[in-house]
């Protein structure tokens, strides 16, 4: 009885030692295998089986892409002024057991690493040029860590400058300096809208004078040819009077009078000397030899009659 409970003993222990040394490697992961001390092979992700007391897992490792926020790191540019930056470094391990066996500490290595490299690079640059070289300043940070990092079995995929912090008294001179500057625009802009609104006024203006002085011209235009079709008019209506005339073939006595009464129409004006054609003062003594003749005539009978009575 005890030899059995002994074997059952012994076959738990043998199964719970096998069920132990099955692992599963999850997905985007990898184990590094040690056996006996020494580096044997690297699990990728699925199920394997270690030899008990043999194996060892040295190191698990993430192979997804991992972020890094750096504290702020002091820096001295090149016109000696003192500043805080901090850096994120986005890197991958492209090779587990590099990880497991290139560096101590890997990710300490990349912050100092990062550090130094920084200084290196502020250290050539002025302030106002390190505030807007960001990319650049990224960019040459990334091709030195992604260099240096390839013996550790890293990736550096990209670094960015979180923040730059100057001096105090820097940031009040630049705060100074940009609100400077926002006036000097807001000026500017001011001095160019009353220079557009006064073009505007000058245009409206001109516009208006030359609309106005071109409606007067106009104007005259339409009064002289209104004149000018009058006196046209006038013309061929006496034109046409003077056809009609002669197409009528008038008497001399017709004529006589219609000269009587163009005489009498120029006698009613304001003109001081009037010269009468010799026709109008033969017609104007015909004309008072017939009043007499109508005046004496009633005086003649009356005297008749006298002499009958």
């Amino acid at each position: 009885m005890v030899g059995f409970i002994i074997g059952i003993v012994i076959i738990l222990l043998v199964i719970i030692l096998l069920i132990s040394n099955i692992k599963v490697v999850p997905q985007a992961h990898a184990y590094v295998l040690e056996r006996l001390g020494a580096y044997h092979v690297t699990w990728n992700t699925g199920l394997h089986i270690k030899v008990p007391f043999v194996d060892k897992v040295a190191k698990r490792v993430s192979l997804k892409e991992q972020v890094i926020d750096f504290p702020p790191q002091p820096v001295i540019t090149q016109d000696n002024v003192t500043m805080q930056i901090d850096t994120v470094v986005y890197f991958q391990i492209t090779d587990p057991k590099l990880y497991a066996y290139g560096v101590e500490r890997p990710l300490s290595a990349i912050e100092n690493l990062s550090a130094t490299t920084l200084r290196n690079i502020i250290g050539d640059l002025e302030l106002d040029k390190t505030l807007t070289s960001r990319d650049t300043i990224n960019t040459q940070i990334r091709t030195i860590l992604d260099e240096a990092t390839d013996a550790w079995g890293i990736k550096v995929n990209r670094v960015e400058l979180k923040n730059i912090i100057p001096p105090k008294e820097i940031q009040d001179s630049m705060e100074k300096q940009m609100k400077a500057e926002r006036e000097r625009r807001a000026q500017i802009l001011t001095a160019e809208g009353g220079k557009r609104s006064a073009i505007l006024i000058a245009e409206g203006d001109k516009e208006s004078a030359i609309l106005r002085a071109d409606a007067a011209k106009q104007t005259k235009i339409l009064e002289a040819q209104g004149q000018a079709e009058a006196i046209m008019l006038v013309q061929k209506a006496l034109a046409d009077s003077i056809v009609l005339l002669n197409t009528a073939n008038p008497a001399e006595n017709v004529i006589a009078l219609k000269s009587l009464e163009a005489f009498q129409k120029a006698a009613d004006g304001k003109a001081t000397k009037i010269i009468i054609p010799s026709q109008i003062q033969s017609l104007a003594g015909l004309a008072t030899s017939i009043k007499e003749l109508v005046v004496d005539a009633p005086m003649g009978g009356q005297t008749g009659k006298s002499a009958q009575s």
